[in-house]
Order: C-alpha cells, then structure tokens, then sequence
C-alpha cells in the first residue's frame, strides 16, 4: 500500500469524521459534547493546524482515499498527541507507526522534548499498541475537569 501523510485539508473533513467514528466509538455518544469530533477538527484548525495529519492511500491516477490521522500540540513545554486512528483495511501494516513517528518529527523539529498522550484504560490493544512504540506510563495521575461554559456552548 502506498501512502502519504500531510496536512490535513478542510475537504478532508467528512472522511475524518467517517474514520473517527469507526475508531472512536465514543465519538457517536452525543450525551459527551466534550467528544465532538467536528468541533475537534474546528478547533484544531485554529490552533496549530500545521500538526493535524492524514494518511492518504494512493489508488492509481483516481485520487486516494483517507486511512488515517493524528493530532499533535505543543505548548512550549511539552507535546500531545491525539486521535491517532487508522481505518480498519489498513491496520497491521505499520500506517499507525507512521503517523505517530510523523507527529514526533513534527514535534521535535519545534524544540519539544515531551510527548505525553492519553489511552482509555479499556483499550488494552491500543496501549500495547503504544508500548511497542516506547511509550511508557508517567508515574503521574491525569485529571480532568468539564468546563460548563464550553459545554453549554457546545450545546447551543
């Protein structure tokens, strides 16, 4: 399969939100207004759109479809990583490892020297997944707080 990764593109959006919803499958509960995708992909394109990713398979002459993606952010003192996702026909053959190795780059080329990322505890694959890669746990607690006025926002 031959692929390429750049940036993302605004006509990208509804194969993003496609491959999302089939990676993420919290994406779809629409009680969660802090998952939602669209509003994901409209943020991040305010906010260092240049490190929002997809992998685009190359089929001939026609075009490509889009098989993957990955968000990054770096604030100065250290990178994230998010929706790392690739579509289920192209697992198993190192497109995740691209993507993510691409964000690294990414984020180095900036001076990050930190890269932290979040897995939810039930998704056992993907933090192998991960580990393959070299990452491992911090010894540290990750805390969250829902905003009530982004989510009443997000409502409207």
């Amino acid at each position: 399969m031959t692929v390429t990764i750049r940036a993302f593109a605004e006509a990208d959006t509804e194969a993003v939100l496609a491959l999302w919803r089939e990676a993420f499958p919290e994406y779809n509960d629409a009680s969660r207004p802090h998952r939602d995708p669209r509003r994901s992909i409209a943020n991040k394109l305010g906010t260092q759109p240049e490190l929002f990713f997809v992998a685009i398979r190359r089929d001939g002459e026609a075009g490509g479809a889009l098989v993957g993606s990955a968000m990054a952010g770096y604030d100065g003192h250290r990178g994230w990583l998010y929706s790392v996702a690739v579509a289920p026909e192209a697992r198993r053959l190192g497109l995740g490892t691209r993507l993510v190795r691409h964000a690294e780059s990414a984020l180095a080329a900036m001076g990050c020297l930190k890269l932290n990322l979040q897995v939810l505890t039930d998704k056992p694959e993907v933090l192998a997944f991960y580990d393959r890669l070299g990452y491992r746990a911090d010894a540290v607690i990750s805390l969250g707080k829902r905003l009530a006025v982004q989510e009443s926002e997000a409502l409207a």
